[in-house]
Formats: C-alpha cells, structure tokens, sequence
C-alpha cells in the first residue's frame, strides 16, 4: 500500500510563460483540416447572412421602395471590403503563423499598448458574438414556437451549454459535430439563389401575408447618411472574418496552407451567398415586413412555401445558435497568448486533452452566460453593440502589416503593403461609421469596455513584473544550501496513516513535532491519545495545543510561528496526511481537515506545506 507526496510551495508563483507550442507527434489527429476549419471557425460569418441583408433593408426602408432599390449597391461595397479582407488575412496567417491575428500584429508593429487595445476589442466582439448567435438562435426558435417565448434565457443558456460542452471536448470534434449544420445552411441559401435566379416572380408569398411592412410610406431622400447607415448595419455579416487568422495552430500541417484555404472558402461563400440574396432582393421587390425575416421571404419566394422552406428556417436556426463556435475557436488562442505575454492569468495559457484551452472555453461561457440573463434573451439589445470591435480590429491589423511589408521588403512587398494600406483605410472609415451610427444606441458600451479591459491587461502584467522582481527572474540565483529542517505533523488520532505521516517526517527532518489540537469538552479522548501515544512510543513526543473555538488551522498556525521565532533560521514544514479514496465519489466523506489546516497555515505562516497522499486499495 505506497503511500506518495506532493509538497506545495507556499510562495511559488511560475511568472513565465509556460509552453504552449503543438505537440506535434500527438496531437495533430486534434487539429483541424481545411474543411473542419470551415465549420469550426467560419459559422459566425457564414450565419451573417440571416441577418446581415436583412439589417441592410431595414435602414433602406426609411426611403421607401426607391431606397431599397440601393441595397445591391450597399451590399457589392460589403463584398468589396470583405474581399480585401479576406485578401489581408491571408497575408496575415502567412507572417503570423504563431496565431494571433490582429494581437499579434499589432503587437510586434503597433507597440505594446495598441496591442492591447486590439486584443481588447476582438475579446469584445468574440464575447458579444456568442450573446448575438445564441439569442439569434432561439429567437428563430421561439418564432415557429411561439409558446416558448417566455423560457427563452433558459433555451439560451442550454444551447450555450451545449456549443461549450462539446468545444470541451476539442476543437475537432466540434467541427465534426458542426459539419452538417453547416452543410446543409450553405447549401440551402446556395439553393435559394440558384433557384431564384430563374424566376421572374415569388412562387410564394405566405411568409408574408398577413404582416405589416415597416416600409415607409413618406419615401425620403436617399442621402450618403442613410448609405452609410445602411453600410454600417450590413458590416455586422463581415465579423468573424479574422478568426481563421486567431487560430492557425488549431490546423493540421501545414497549418499556414490550411488556414489560408479555409480563409478563401469562407470569403468565398460569404460573398456569394450576400450578393446572391442582394440581388434576388431587388429581383423579387421584397419588403421588410414585421415577424418575418428577408431570408425567410427569399426561401419562400424561391421555393415556395412547402418542405424546402422549412429545411431553410431549419438550418438557419441550428446556424445561428452554432455561430458561436467561432468565438470557442479563436478566443481561446487569443487568451492563451495574452497569457503568455503575461496580460492574463497563466492558467488560460494551459491546454488539456485534446488541445483544449480549457479555461478560455470556461470563461467566454461564463461572461456569455451572463450577457445572456443580462439581455433577457433579446437580440435586438444585443446587435448595437456587435461589430464595433472587431472593426477597430480589422484597422489596428492592417495598419500593422503596412509596417510589416515595409520592414521585410520580400517579393512583392509594395503591392503587399498597398492592398493592406487601402484596406486600413477603408476598415477605419467603416470604423468611425459603426461607432458614430450605433453610440446612443449602445456602442458606448462599447468605447468605455475597451480602456478598462486595457486597465486589466497592464494591472496584471504589473502583477507578474512584481511576483518575477521578488523571484530574481532573469539573474543567476544564489547557490542552494542546507537548512535545519524541523517537520510538524498534526495527528487526530492513530493509525496506519499516522505511521506514514511519522516515517515520511523523520526522512524528511532533523527534527518533528508531532501535534494535537485539543477542546475541553473532548477531554476522555484527549487522553486516551496520549496513554495509546505512550503505549506505542515513536520516539516522537506529542505536543497539546489548546482550542477553546474548536479551530484546527488558528492553533497549528500560531505554533508553527512560535517555532520560527524560537529556530531563527531553521526550515520547517507542515506534513499534512490524508486519505487518498479509490473512488472519486469517496472524496464525499473526507472531513476535509487537511485543506483547513493547509489553508490557515498557507495564509498565516511562511511554512512549506507538504500533503501526503495514502491510497487505499480498492474497497
């Protein structure tokens, strides 16, 4: 019956980055392909299309017919952008292949505290992607089953558990697990549009009968403010665009290739897929109408109103509640190298089984979780606020490989520059649009988040400048010397476990205390310890500490202090023994007096605390 120990020190704190780089041998079966990458990382872009036409056309409707004729104009300057950015982000994961993105980027080109900003605002958007998707979801949800309406935090908040549950299990299997959702979206909207293509009017219109059109009936002037009104909504289908770039050690090798490709298929399909709607919008002269989304009129006028329009409504449900995956994708990475950086905490720099960065999984679910309560399930409180980050993003990213191509100077690197250059600017024009069109209505929410965020950043990089400062990181240490050692072991009473505990303290010091905490009312006990502690003679006395409260971890500690002040100079140590059970659910019955006494001791002493483990055989 081997009996092991793990000593904890209580002044241990690692201030380095810890390794995060693949391993390679065992863990690219874990990675993503090109196509796994679509479906893990592209379903907030690809899930913009249910609501990305549709932001359009509800700004253009304040001019009435005549403004939506502009909505494939509006949407071709989309796709334009989209394009460079999908151009831009391939250059990205070529020069960053570490991951990162705009971070990373921005970190090595912009300086330190720009870099902040950016990561700043892409955690944002990540965070307020999963809000959007998942009350996106639901909403489409409770539309065909309006009875559900009322329980729609709870319906939230079960999907989020289920997209985190299965990133949990890593990034591939949520990939696999998401292929056919995304399939069978793609697939449906790529119907739509072929389909629609040759029809000159709707086959159906029961998507629309019987509801009220918002379209106005005092058409005004369609001025560059409403364009860029129009503009700015319609940007919302172009976040996640970056996420490929977030994540490129998530793919298998070579990882660069793969994350390239799968940046094309995305910018691909998104700008297909926007365009396409674009026009079947202006070819069947749809009007936005109440309780009916545009995606929903387009199957319906395409399609017609049978089973194919209900695979459509379908999909795009499951879409959209998936959508957040992107953000179980690339945040994660994002966190880890912040972490890295020393700007978080390391523990987000840690990846488990299967490549997992388990505790960015947990947190982005958490603070989604709470957005979600907070919403009340409602998206339209949450859509103000999307998209702003990711812009500022987008910009700080190419202003940055500017700098990038101009410092390298490898083949090509003018044009390189130029295509970043022109999108910069272009993505910091869309910038100052977003923000200025949605502040009143939310986004400064969003203005204030980002310099706070920042304030945490340096707060805990100072935090981890000062625990290094007192570890001397960086200088050659002092030599290692031998102290006196002189081990204090607490005993309850006697056992097998008390043998161990005494016979691991003697290897250990020159010197063990061995201690009793004591309450009057258990005086026949007290005393039955110490005749069976005379009978059994260790060779170690027993030392009786008074508890007048009952407290275990308060006596222990103000002895171990005694010690230190009547040994200056000597080492000592609590050796704390426990049972370590065969079955997990055993833990349940433990009383759990070593964590009391490790914590008070931990707390209150600059002792090494030592906790030995002695495994039971299986009962």
């Amino acid at each position: 019956m081997p009996a092991s120990t793990t000593t904890q020190d209580a002044g241990r704190e690692p201030t380095q980055p810890p390794h995060t780089g693949p391993d390679d041998s065992a863990g690219d079966r874990h990675r993503l392909s090109a196509l796994q990458g679509v479906s893990a990382l592209s379903l907030d872009a690809l899930a913009s299309v249910a609501y990305g036409p549709e932001a359009i056309v509800l700004v253009l409707a304040a001019a009435g017919a005549h403004g939506l004729g502009f909505t494939l104009p509006v949407t071709l300057s989309i796709a334009g952008l989209l394009a460079f950015l999908v151009a831009s982000y391939r250059q990205v994961i070529e020069a960053f292949p570490d991951g990162g993105g705009s971070y990373a980027v921005a970190k090595r080109h912009l300086g330190r505290r720009t870099s902040l900003v950016t990561a700043a605002s892409l955690i944002l958007d990540y965070v307020l992607n999963v809000a959007v998707s998942v009350t996106a979801g639901v909403a489409a949800l409770t539309s065909a089953f309006p009875a559900l309406y009322g329980d729609r935090v709870w319906l939230c908040l079960g999907v989020l558990a289920l997209v985190t549950g299965v990133n949990l299990r890593g990034i591939v299997d949520s990939a696999k697990a998401f292929v056919v959702p995304t399939a069978v979206f793609v697939v449906s909207i790529l119907a739509i549009i072929a389909v629609g293509l040759f029809r000159d009017s709707p086959v159906s219109t029961a998507a629309a009968d019987g509801h009220a059109t918002v379209l106005a009936s005092n058409a005004s002037t369609v001025g560059a403010l409403l364009l860029l009104k129009a503009f700015a909504s319609g940007c919302s289908a172009l976040t996640g665009v970056e996420a490929v770039a977030n994540a490129v050690p998530s793919f298998r090798a070579p990882a660069v290739r793969r994350a390239q490709h799968t940046e094309l298929a995305l910018g691909g399909l998104l700008g297909v897929m926007l365009i396409g709607l674009a026009v079947l919008i202006g070819r069947f002269h749809l009007q936005p109408v109440a309780g009916t989304t545009v995606l929903a009129q387009l199957a319906d006028a395409s399609l017609g109103h049978n089973w194919a329009f209900y695979v459509v409504q379908f999909a795009t449900m499951v879409l959209l509640g998936l959508a957040a995956n992107t953000s179980f994708g690339g945040l994660p990475v994002l966190m880890g190298l912040l972490a890295r950086d020393n700007y978080l905490p390391h523990l987000f720099a840690l990846k488990a089984d299967r490549q997992v960065h388990r505790y960015g999984v947990l947190a982005l679910a958490a603070v989604s979780a709470v957005l979600l309560v907070a919403s009340g399930g409602d998206t339209n409180t949450l859509v103000p606020l999307f998209a702003i980050g990711v812009f500022i993003g987008f910009t700080l990213c190419q202003v940055g490989m500017v700098r990038h191509w101009r410092q390298a100077r490898v083949a090509h690197w003018r044009r390189k520059a130029l295509l970043n250059g022109f999108g910069a600017l272009l993505t910091g024009v869309a910038a100052v649009v977003v923000t200025a069109t949605k502040f009143t209505a939310g986004a400064w929410l969003i203005v204030l988040s980002v310099p706070a965020l920042v304030a945490c950043f340096e707060m805990v990089h100072r935090s981890y400048g000062r625990m290094g400062a007192a570890l001397d990181l960086g200088r050659v240490p002092a030599a290692p010397h031998r102290d006196r050692s002189l081990v204090v072991v607490p005993v309850a009473s006697l056992s097998r476990l008390t043998t161990e505990a005494l016979t691991a303290a003697v290897s250990l010091g020159d010197e063990v205390h061995a201690v009793t905490v004591t309450h009057p009312e258990d005086r026949e006990r007290t005393e039955a310890l110490h005749r069976d502690w005379a009978l059994w003679s260790p060779g170690v006395d027993l030392v009786e500490l008074p508890s007048a409260h009952r407290d275990l971890g308060r006596p222990l500690a103000g002895y171990v202090r005694a010690l230190a002040a009547a040994h200056p100079g000597t080492r000592i140590t609590v050796l704390i023994a426990e049972i370590e059970p065969c079955h997990a659910w055993q833990r349940l019955l433990q009383n759990q007096r070593g964590a009391v006494v490790a914590h008070a001791v931990r707390r209150d002493t600059d002792a090494v605390i030592c906790r030995l483990r002695f495994r039971l055989r299986a009962l």
